[in-house]
């Protein structure tokens, strides 16, 4: 096995500031790294990550969850399988597709798209990740949830916490600390709130998750907790980044975002696009169950694997010329790219494919729209370029942009 000396180590400012290079090298040739770090094998190569994602569970299993999620989050339905995973998925995905999400929920993602849009649309510029992206998708789940969105702050501080702990692959015992904080202030917030609203339900998703029941399962308050505060992190984080990513792309690429101004149905192949070029979540890990052989040799049973969403994404023996954005590229199918039968990997696939794909879609879609009729002539801040941070999750830490104030 390749021990890949080369290849900038992961924790590395060199990758920080740049992994595709180092992405690209993996994948021609160590496509198996042990990286003693993190004490966990990585992977590079779309056909092993994409087995990783799909197997059933026979050997690659979300144990990792045990020791990654479960310190901030509590129990999570990511760390169940078979017939208790399969259930509890039940219990919350009609809330995140179908009627439910199309009359419940896409008013409030509208409202609280214009709400952040009335605070900046007479400016001229703004910096569309401090003033939108950050806060959208945590207002849509607050609200959702029928939370008070006066909290959005905490919330805020608790996901980034939150992201922080699961990315936090060099173990600073500081940002372990402050994630397992969060745990028992998400708990003592939520937990009142929860007991509140089984006496009084509403029509908002927190009261449809106290009320759902699937062959005479309910979920306990421990349980919701755990997904509100999943939820809150994977719903916040990877939108946020989404948006700003979707938009520093197209900003950088004018005449594709000349399309998208004149066809708006091609937000979807932007996204689509975003999600494969430069994907909110970069890393997921999974623990093999026995020995496994993929490219580059065998990783035994019980192994951490470490899976490299942003590299699976661009090889190119999936992709055309895989290191250029191309919303019109013919080998990403935008149809099915926020289902399980997505061929990008930025929402994993098979059973733990993410739930709440379709409402980061309509998100997505309703923003983009919502921001382009704000912003007709939107252009990058002179002399700004967009720069991606982070290691685990990615994106623009900011993404200063001018417009026209459209009149009216």
């Amino acid at each position: 096995m390749a021990t890949a000396q080369q290849i900038p180590d992961i924790l590395s400012p060199e990758f920080a500031e740049n992994p595709y290079p180092a992405y690209r090298a993996m994948r021609e040739s160590a496509p198996l790294i042990w990286h003693e770090a993190t004490k966990s094998y990585i992977i590079s190569r779309y056909d092993d990550v994409e087995r990783a994602f799909k197997d059933k569970e026979s050997v690659f299993t979300t144990d990792n969850y045990d020791w990654q999620i479960e310190p901030v989050h509590g129990k999570t339905i990511l760390q169940l399988s078979g017939r208790e995973h399969a259930v509890r998925r039940a219990l919350v995905a009609p809330a995140f597709r179908g009627s439910d999400l199309r009359e419940k929920f896409q008013p409030v993602i509208e409202r609280n798209s214009r709400e952040l849009i009335d605070t900046f649309r007479h400016t001229g510029s703004v910096d569309l990740v401090e003033a939108y992206a950050t806060r959208f998708p945590v207002n849509v789940i607050a609200d959702m949830l029928g939370l008070d969105k006066a909290d959005h702050g905490r919330f805020h501080g608790w996901y980034t916490a939150v992201i922080a702990f699961l990315g936090n692959l060099s173990g600073d015992p500081e940002v372990t600390a402050a994630g397992e904080r969060t745990r028992i202030e998400f708990a003592e917030y939520m937990l009142p709130i929860i007991r509140e609203r089984r006496d009084h339900l509403g029509d908002d998703l927190l009261s449809t998750l106290c009320a759902a029941e699937v062959d005479g399962v309910r979920m306990s308050d421990e349980d919701i907790k755990a997904f509100c505060s999943l939820l809150l992190a994977a719903g916040g984080e990877t939108t946020d980044k989404a948006i700003a990513s979707i938009f520093a792309n197209l900003l950088l690429h004018p005449e594709q975002l000349a399309a998208v101004q004149r066809d708006r149905t091609l937000i979807d192949r932007a996204f689509a696009e975003t999600l494969r070029f430069t994907p909110p979540v970069h890393m997921i890990m999974r623990q093999t169950a026995a020995d496994v052989e993929l490219s580059g040799g065998t990783v035994p049973a019980g192994a951490t694997v470490t899976c490299l969403i942003g590299a699976a994404n661009r090889d190119d023996t999936h992709y055309r010329e895989p290191d250029s954005f191309d919303i019109f590229r013919d080998d990403l199918t935008a149809t099915t790219a926020f289902s399980a039968a997505a061929d990008h990997l930025a929402f994993a696939l098979g059973r733990h494919f993410c739930v709440g794909a379709l409402l980061a879609k309509a998100e997505v879609e309703t923003g983009i729209n919502h921001l382009l009729d704000a912003m007709p002539d939107i252009r990058l801040a002179d002399g700004f370029d967009p720069v991606e941070q982070g290691v685990f999750t990615r994106g623009p830490q900011s993404l200063p942009v001018e417009f026209t104030p459209v009149r009216g």
